[in-house]
Parts: C-alpha cells; sequence; structure tokens
C-alpha cells in the first residue's frame, strides 16, 4: 500500500467509469464532491469504517457524518422521547440519552428483538441509564409497539429512529407502526437505506436492489403523504440514510 503525506503531490482530477464511457472529474467541483462521497460511503462500508467509533466508551455503528446530522436535528426539533428500533451494542442509545440529557429532559426507549448480555450491561450501568429504557421484543410486533406507548407521556415530542432488520418488508412494518408517533415538525430516521449503493460492494448482495429500506421508504411516503425526505439531513456527503431523513410535515 502506498504511503502518502502532507507533501505528496496527488492530482485534483480523476477518471470515472460510466455508462457513457471515461469521464474526467474536478476534485474540487461539486460534481467531483459528489463522486468521491460515493466512493468514500462504498470503501467506508467495505471496511467496516461505521463499527471503528464509540460514543461515551460503547461502539455506536453509525457514520460520524450521521451522527453530527442527527444532533443537528435533536438540538432543532428538541424532542422529549427518542425510540430506536435496533439497539446492537447499545452506543446510539446512549448518543440519544446524552443529547436529551443536554437538553434536560426526555427519555430514550431502545427496542430489539434480542439484547446480548452484555450488551444491556453495559447500557445499564452507563451513567446515561437514567435516561434509557430497554424493551427486548420485536419490533414488528404491535404488543411491542404498545409497550413503547406506555412508556410515553400525553405530551411527549417523539422522534424514531429504525436500525434493525433491513428488509423491504419489516422497515415497511416499522414505519407504519412508529411513524405515527412522530408528532408534526418531528423525525423519523430510517438507516442503511444506503444498501441500494452498495449492493455491488465485496461484501454487498445482489438482491439489496430492491430488499432494502429505501424501497420501504419510498413505498411509505406514497402511503403518507404527511411525512417529506428532508435531503439537506445528507448535505455532508457520506451517509448510510440516503433518502431516511423523514420529517413530518407541519401542515398535513
Amino acid at each position: 500500500m502506498t504511503s502518502l503525506d502532507s507533501k505528496t503531490a496527488i492530482e485534483p482530477t480523476f477518471t470515472i467509469r460510466t455508462a457513457d464511457g471515461e469521464q474526467q472529474v474536478d476534485a474540487y467541483s461539486e460534481e467531483g464532491a459528489a463522486v468521491l462521497a460515493n466512493l468514500w460511503t462504498r470503501a467506508g462500508w467495505q471496511q467496516k469504517l461505521s463499527y471503528e467509533a464509540t460514543w461515551l466508551g460503547i461502539p455506536i455503528i453509525q457514520l460520524p457524518e450521521d451522527i453530527v446530522m442527527l444532533q443537528e436535528l435533536i438540538w432543532r426539533t428538541r424532542p422529549t422521547a427518542i425510540l430506536e428500533c435496533g439497539v446492537a451494542h447499545g452506543g446510539a442509545l446512549v448518543f440519544y440519552a446524552s443529547m436529551l440529557d443536554l437538553l434536560g429532559r426526555g427519555h430514550a426507549i431502545g427496542v430489539d428483538v434480542e439484547i446480548r448480555k452484555y450488551n444491556r450491561l453495559a447500557v445499564e450501568s452507563h451513567p446515561m441509564s437514567k435516561r434509557i429504557s430497554l424493551i427486548e421484543a420485536s419490533s414488528t410486533d404491535p404488543a411491542t409497539r404498545d409497550r413503547v406507548k406506555g412508556l410515553l407521556q400525553p405530551n411527549d415530542q417523539v422522534m424514531v429512529t429504525l436500525d434493525s432488520n433491513h428488509s423491504r418488508e419489516h422497515v415497511l412494518t416499522e414505519l407504519e407502526l412508529y411513524g405515527p408517533l412522530v408528532a408534526p415538525g418531528g423525525y423519523l430516521v430510517v438507516f442503511d437505506s444506503v444498501m441500494t449503493l452498495v449492493h455491488d460492494a465485496p461484501n454487498g448482495k445482489d438482491e439489496w436492489t430492491s430488499d432494502n429500506p429505501l424501497a420501504a421508504v419510498e413505498e411509505f411516503l406514497r402511503n403518507h403523504p404527511e411525512f417529506e425526505q428532508d435531503r439537506a439531513a445528507e448535505r455532508l456527503g457520506p451517509t448510510y440514510c440516503t433518502g431516511g431523513f423523514l420529517k413530518r410535515r407541519l401542515e398535513p
């Protein structure tokens, strides 16, 4: 592997292959930045870079750019409850709880069909556990949705994030179950809609071209005009939430 340092001269143009043939792209242009973001997202997925970061000591398994966008949305919309479907190690749940702690109110609810012993221990022993509730159950079971609603206060402003099973059917069911919890002006964030982009990566799968969270989002939006995609939340370039930042309109 070639080692590059700050003194290495690199031409700010590069060649890409498209359906129309080879094309020269200026890295400093808007188009060049978009191409590089696309390639970096693909490379980062393959190298599993999202597994490298932790939040307050716990693996978060998210891109830094998406974490930054989420904190921006949380700070701007100021939810009083954040629901996460798909707890994994618990880093994202701790992130949500820490943001709510900065706001001085609210709690985060984590739902997962299996919360492993050591992940539960890490979350429940964390300083942010005071703002966290865990539910070990299937997120697509209406009874689980009812348990979530039982933890909410009547006037809670709810943000929902979906990061569990990434099949189209599973995500669509979650969208239908938990979308109504989001108040006007609030957000519903769907992770790993990027699967359509990385289906042809070495660790991708061909079926991701149709069986993915973005397909669920598109169907959900056709039937729920009260939600719209917030593309501004993708402005940093690399994201695993392509088309997945959904804002509930203030007006129906």
